[in-house]
């Protein structure tokens, strides 16, 4: 049971540690910001839409570096 549970632990957080390791692992202004995103996502009225505006936000992001 722990190891299915951490699996989907793994599963559903690995972009947040990939972009945390992106960014620095210590580096506090990142992990502010991902923590204001997430909270953001899950507390306000319109949390999906604002998740789905910064995937595409962090898409097109991504995007510009890969072809800069």
């Amino acid at each position: 049971m722990g190891l299915a549970h951490g699996a989907y632990c793994l599963g559903c957080c690995a972009v947040l540690m990939l972009l945390l390791f992106v960014g620095g692992v210590m580096n506090l202004v990142w992990i502010a910001g991902l923590t204001l995103l997430v909270t953001v996502e899950k507390l306000a009225p319109y949390g999906a839409v604002i998740a789905k505006t910064m995937g595409v936000a962090l898409i097109a992001g991504g995007a510009v570096l890969l072809a800069g």
